[in-house]
């Protein structure tokens, strides 16, 4: 195979023809025991020199993609393959592939040996397509460990997983090593024909000129691949790579620092019988945590502990906690900084999580001994999952001197996991296979605007998939999204909304027309958007250098943003300080101040206010309207009469409904699913849980004419089952600003699709779902407030309660005190 660097053969054996070799017996036939070698690789390196190996004594070419599965099969009959056979052959006769022939005549490049890149490659094989995977890495060395949902499981096993991976969910939980599923997936690609090139840099697109396509620019320049012409190119490098064209929107929450450790797992049988922990929260469990941070100093929200390749934990620890042991130097305000390598001590670091790991664990993992990195260093990390990224569209296409380019997303480069779920390869596979349904597509010769509107259907629902609301009939999974989602529309995107995504040569001219602006046909969200901007023109009345036009370009300065500040808090901003040509000291200064006193993230990067071809008036709308939120606190007489007041904070009665709406549907949920968990649940620690709170039931009943120390003991209970409630209700809180979060930027992206049709186009229909999806996204931005401001007035009663019982303790000690001189 081209671009893999071969190993000679050191026996003469392997000269042997196929003919001969097939009658021999296992122990003496080479192609036999190259193909146990094969499948028994434990490194990238081993797999690929086993695999040519096995191809050149075989006398199969893998190049001669088309043929070469049938012939690797037919050459090599070893009774240990044919199950692999079979199941590939089962998979390949799935009528979704037309016998390999969907797409025969389709080229395909893809970006990353990540495992959904290499899913992604199998699936285009198994469709007939030229498959070339480039990967600048030379090794997979990633420890880390994967939870699988139930569907990722049949899959794998149906693809042979076991074959090649004998401990594959042979245990009570169902995980895998990211090493060992890229080693499975790579071993089942390359027997597909497809082409796997490592240590190969690639650097970008490169467009069609005279005869030839579409191809990649690599670096080492002379590498074969970059003679390959593709119609397909599939992005899995990962959040860092985004092919032009695609938009990255960065959702961002509330501060959770992670650790991930690997401690070498050398199988013994003390070792074998360590419990895995497959998820343990503070909330659920608080007396091991407060024993964890008061017997080593560890400080811990939740912790998982999987056994596989690695001891592997992954744990999320509280700021102070970090700081006080040393991991973080010294406290910052901006994560970036907080977390950055030169602000961490490695060596605290590795002391806090094997502490923690050697804790949890009951000190009955003997000898602990990190494993390696990729550099050789102690596979430790800290790092902060605060911030996810997802692109707003999965596909796009460009077309140049009339040769067209499907470019697609997948894995991280689409939408970044949210670890504590699990939902990073199980999502990342939904993807692969949504995006092997749009190749088939593109290859039976759909229109491509017809093709990226389908697509784009399947990705709105991506971000919202779990094991509960997809298809539980797994064995039915294929390509086709009907099979995996329950009532899945396929046409809720419309071609005309995609225009944007059909990159051709003359996209620029058009990009030149008038500047897009929401026009909004019903009353309520047009007068929403006119208040909105009256305000701000009120507000900004009289100030030098401002005048507010519109709600987008109006704002670039940075002029406006520092005006709204200073009109309703002047101690914050010297407007005399302003220079109104520094675009973005200003931005920064207006962004930082909103974000610090009033918790609202920026609406872009300070330095994009300056560089940005036009201002997303979409965005501003949202911002503008938070900002309007948190700085008026004024009301009417009639509102502050219904209104909470708490030092000098008002909180809205209507706000206070809401927040308490969603804690309240969000509390019974968590409730229904802690006594399903606590009825299937039969460990110790959670049968300790439930008599601890029947133990409540009874000292209740008999408190009533009880002795004081029973009332006390009482009262400790009820003030730990308010700790353990609160402590809830900020979970379920945050769960639902993340899920906000989540529903406002697919809300965004589906609103501006319609931005960017033209009015005279739109339907009647188009026309009143534009104004239902701006009128819910505008309430999402208003129930996301409810809930800032809930955990406000939530933490000033917190604060009034301290202090209100440190008062009460100390008039307590001081009368105590004055009893006993009058006694003495």
């Amino acid at each position: 195979m081209p671009g893999l660097t071969s190993r000679r053969s050191s026996s003469s054996r392997l000269q042997a023809s196929p003919v001969t070799m097939a009658n021999e017996p296992d122990s003496v036939n080479p192609s036999h025991a190259l193909f146990d070698r094969f499948v028994q690789a434990q490194t990238c390196k081993e797999t690929q020199q086993n695999f040519i190996e096995l191809c050149r004594h075989l006398k199969v070419e893998p190049r001669d993609y088309k043929h070469f599965y049938s012939k690797l099969k037919d050459r090599l009959n070893y009774w240990k393959a044919k199950d692999l056979w079979q199941k590939i052959d089962k998979r390949a006769a799935h009528p979704d592939y037309e016998q390999g022939q969907a797409c025969h005549q389709n080229k395909c490049l893809v970006l990353g040996a990540g495992p959904c890149g290499l899913r992604t490659a199998i699936e285009l094989a198994l469709l007939g397509t030229q498959v070339v995977v480039l990967d600048k890495r030379v090794s997979f060395m990633r420890n880390n460990v994967l939870h699988l949902w139930p569907y990722t499981i049949r899959d794998l096993l149906n693809l042979g997983a076991k074959k090649f991976y004998g401990r594959f969910c042979s245990g009570s939980i169902h995980h895998i090593s990211i090493r060992q599923l890229q080693l499975i997936l790579l071993k089942l690609a390359l027997i597909l024909g497809v082409e796997v090139h490592t240590g190969v840099t690639f650097e970008g697109l490169l467009e069609p000129a005279g005869s030839t396509g579409w191809r990649a620019q690599v670096s080492p320049g002379s590498h074969t691949a970059a003679a390959f012409e593709f119609d397909v190119f599939i992005s899995a490098g990962g959040g860092r790579y985004v092919p032009d064209g695609f938009k990255i929107k960065e959702l961002r929450g509330k501060l959770a620092i992670g650790i991930t450790a690997n401690f070498v797992n050398r199988r013994t049988k003390q070792e074998a019988q360590v419990q895995e922990i497959s998820g343990v929260a503070r909330i659920y469990n608080q007396k091991f945590f407060q024993e964890l941070h008061s017997e080593i100093g560890v400080d811990l929200e939740n912790i998982v502990y999987y056994k596989d390749d690695t001891h592997y934990f992954v744990m999320t620890a509280k700021k102070g906690s970090l700081l006080k042991k040393g991991v973080i130097k010294q406290d910052f305000p901006d994560v970036n900084q907080l977390l950055a390598p030169a602000n961490v001590n490695q060596e605290a670091l590795q002391e806090y999580a094997y502490d923690a790991a050697n804790f949890s664990t009951d000190h009955m993992l003997p000898d602990l001994e990190f494993a390696k990195n990729h550099v050789g260093r102690p596979d430790v990390a800290v790092f902060d999952f605060t911030c996810m990224h997802r692109a707003e569209n999965a596909s796009l296409v460009k077309e140049r001197k009339g040769k067209r380019l499907l470019v697609a997303l997948v894995g991280d480069s689409l939408v970044e996991p949210f670890w504590p779920l699990g939902t990073g390869i199980a999502r990342g596979f939904l993807a692969a296979f949504d995006t092997a349904w749009m190749v088939r597509n593109w290859g039976k010769g759909v229109l491509p605007l017809e093709l990226l509107a389908e697509r784009e259907s399947m990705y709105q629902l991506l971000s919202q998939t779990t094991p509960e609301n997809t298809s539980k009939n797994y064995a039915s999974y294929s390509i086709d999204p009907s099979t995996r989602y329950p009532n899945v529309s396929l046409s809720c995107i419309k071609p005309t909304q995609v225009k944007r995504l059909y990159d051709t040569e003359d996209c620029k001219a058009k990009k030149q027309m008038k500047p897009i602006i929401i026009i909004k046909p019903k009353k309520e969200s047009l007068r929403r958007l006119e208040d909105l901007l009256s305000w701000c023109q009120k507000s900004t009345a009289g100030y030098k250098h401002v005048k507010v036009k519109d709600l987008s370009e109006s704002w670039r300065s940075g002029m406006a943003l520092c005006a709204l500040i200073h009109n309703f808090r002047p101690e914050l901003i010297d407007l005399s300080s302003l220079d109104e040509y520094n675009i973005t000291g200003t931005n920064k200064l207006a962004f930082d101040l909103m974000e610090r006193e009033f918790g609202i993230t920026p609406v872009m990067r300070a330095s994009e206010m300056t560089t940005c071809g036009k201002i997303d008036q979409l965005s501003m709308v949202v911002y503008l309207t938070q900002i309007r939120n948190a700085l008026t606190e004024k009301e009417t007489p009639a509102e502050c009469s219904n209104s909470l007041s708490l030092n000098n904070k008002t909180l809205s009665l209507s706000r206070t409904r809401s927040a308490a709406f969603f804690l309240n549907t969000l509390k019974r949920n968590s409730l229904q699913r802690r006594k399903d968990r606590l009825a299937s649940e039969k460990g110790p620690r959670q049968q300790k849980m439930k008599e601890k709170e029947e133990d409540k039931d009874v000292k209740e009943e008999k408190v009533s004419g009880s002795d004081p120390e029973t009332i006390d003991q009482w009262i400790d209970l009820v003030q730990e089952k308010n700790s353990l409630l609160s402590e809830e209700s900020d979970l379920m809180v945050a769960s639902r600003q993340l899920e906000l979060e989540d529903k406002q930027s697919m809300l965004e992206m589906e609103l501006r699709r319609y931005m960017e049709m033209d009015d005279s186009e739109k339907t009647p229909e188009q026309r009143e779902h534009e104004n239902r999806v701006l009128q819910e996204m505008l309430d999402v931005v208003d129930m996301r407030d409810s809930l800032v401001a809930f955990l406000e007035e939530k933490r000033l009663k917190e604060v009034n309660d301290e202090l209100l019982r440190n008062s009460v303790l100390e008039a307590k000690k001081h009368s105590t005190a004055a009893s006993q001189v009058l006694w003495d």
